[in-house]
């Protein structure tokens, strides 16, 4: 008698066509933000306008995002994936060639406004997306991907904006901003028509929980990184002392880390639960800012980015993933969307006096306390996940 086989589990499938559109929507409306982020600053800078000033058109543009994510789940619940994603692209490419002529600063402050509107809204449109189109049971190394989808633009899009500016070649970046902000207008045929109507977990969600703990925990936590993260990128090319070549590719290896432990980490929370994760990536994260205090040592500097990118990268991943478990995609995709925007903005504008009254070594130290503060709160989510039955 033949002896019957064990059957051998087969993962399920992670790629499939509607989510090769849906990055391809992220990737094409990230390239656009970046592209532009510096280099309108830039501009009004040339054209007149003060520090005050160029900060003002950053500033709307992480406004309107912001308005954006708030708003973004309703209208997914209201119109659909499509209809939201195609609302971006127009209101995030369309206005970038107002940038072929020479605008008034207050032209230009609108303009990022509702570009910052457009991009919101193709974010929270496409992370939600992304996390529906997942298996489950995979769910977390599928976001990673997207992490990468999601971390390309940011390390080539915004230098090459920046190149292409100094080269007096800001009209050829309006254009290429404007084109790749429509571009997700293309893969609209391939996404999945439906409304985010659910008001409990989602799939594959292991267990219920009250809204209130995760919606309120997880962003708190992230947000504590992303303050940092905006500290990071905002003040460490002024510090006196460090070259600007120093600088940027610190920043840019601080990126590459960030993108390849958070691809990482969401493979690793899948089969050992993202809640663990936590804890040491905010130590890791919290240590990569300490270092950043001997600012006098070019080798610090490189530690300390790579141990803030490896832990920021993880803490990416794993208050993405725990939402999205907990939660209805489009919400969860907001809060963590206005949880990433609202810190990075918070971080400079909160922390720019304390620059100015005890310099910057003392504000990255403080932000290294701000991110160890929230240790608690990880603590909790930690116990949250193992009391329902998740990886222990």
């Amino acid at each position: 008698m033949t002896q019957a086989q064990p059957e051998i589990a087969v993962p399920a499938r992670l790629l499939s066509v509607p989510l090769a559109a849906t990055f391809a929507a992220e990737f094409a409306s990230l390239t656009s933000f970046f592209l532009l982020l510096s280099v309108m600053p830039m501009l009004a800078a040339a054209a007149g306008a003060s520090s005050s000033g160029a900060g003002l058109i950053t500033g709307s543009l992480l406004l309107g995002t912001v308005v954006a994510e708030v708003a973004a789940a309703a209208a997914i619940r209201r119109f659909g994936y499509r209809m939201v994603i195609a609302a971006g692209a127009v209101l995030l490419g369309g206005p970038a060639l107002a940038m072929l002529v020479r605008e008034p600063q207050a032209v230009m402050v609108a303009v990022s406004l509702v570009r910052g509107f457009g991009f919101g809204l193709c974010g929270v449109a496409t992370g939600a997306l992304t996390a529906r189109l997942l298996p489950p049971e995979r769910r977390g190394e599928g976001l990673g991907l997207l992490g990468i989808v999601t971390g390309v633009p940011a390390i080539v899009a915004l230098p090459a904006g920046i190149w292409l500016a100094g080269h007096h070649l800001a009209a050829a970046a309006a254009v290429v901003a404007a084109a790749t902000g429509l571009l997700p207008l293309a893969s609209i045929r391939w996404l999945p028509g439906g409304r985010d109507a659910r008001t409990g977990p989602v799939r594959g969600a292991r267990g219920s929980r009250r809204i209130a703990g995760p919606a309120l925990r997880l962003p708190l936590i992230f947000a504590a990184a992303t303050i940092a993260a905006g500290v990071l990128d905002s003040f460490l090319p002024l510090a006196k002392g460090i070259p600007s070549s120093l600088s940027s590719t610190a920043l840019l290896v601080q990126a590459i880390i960030a993108t390849l432990t958070r691809w990482r980490a969401g493979k690793f929370g899948d089969r050992h639960g993202h809640a663990r994760l936590l804890i040491p990536a905010l130590a890791v994260a919290a240590l990569g800012m300490a270092a950043m205090v001997a600012l006098a040592s070019p080798t610090m500097i490189f530690a300390g980015m790579v141990l803030f990118g490896a832990g920021f990268g993880v803490i990416e991943s794993a208050t993405f993933a725990l939402l999205i478990e907990q939660l209805p995609e489009a919400k969860a995709s907001a809060l963590w969307n206005f949880a990433y925007d609202a810190g990075y903005g918070a971080g400079p504008a909160v922390f720019g006096p304390v620059c100015v009254g005890t310099g910057y070594p003392a504000a990255f130290a403080l932000t290294g306390v701000l991110i160890l503060a929230v240790v608690p709160v990880a603590r909790r989510e930690r116990r949250a996940e193992v009391s329902m039955g998740r990886p222990a």
